[in-house]
């Protein structure tokens, strides 16, 4: 993905991948009450050259502040959807930053489904600083 940026076109992102927590999130009272593993990724899209050429930083995301979000989020709140979760999380981090966009995805390793799955993913895509409705 690229964005246009006072006339230059960027493909800059910072992820985070896979970040772990144990959350109680979901439509069953057994999730609220017992909790799950929660797998979180997010990259974040902005200009990172700035950063890249002075060391600085200023000039960039902290990636520990992010984590930080992410953690608060996911231990201290309880949603019924796993898109509500990614949107929170998503809106918490542009509250917080200046990006150009931020895809946030969710995961629930064998969510209760009633047969076998890996994993429930949801993933959500904001533009620079805009609440969708």
């Amino acid at each position: 993905m690229f964005f246009i940026k006072e006339g230059i076109k960027l493909a800059d992102r910072l992820l985070l991948k896979n970040m772990v927590f144990y959350g109680y999130h979901g439509a069953f009272e057994a999730e609220k009450e017992l909790g799950q593993r929660i797998e979180v990724d997010v990259e974040l899209y902005l200009n990172l050259k700035p950063a890249g050429s002075t060391d600085d930083l200023e000039l960039t995301v902290n990636y520990v502040e992010i984590y930080t979000i992410v953690k608060d989020v996911v231990e201290e709140r309880g949603f019924n959807l796993m898109e509500a979760l990614a949107d929170t999380i998503a809106e918490e981090i542009l509250s917080a930053y200046t990006l150009d966009e931020i895809v946030v995805r969710v995961r629930k390793p064998n969510p209760p489904s009633g047969g076998i799955m890996d994993c429930l993913e949801v993933e959500v895509r904001r533009p620079a600083n805009k609440i969708l409705e």
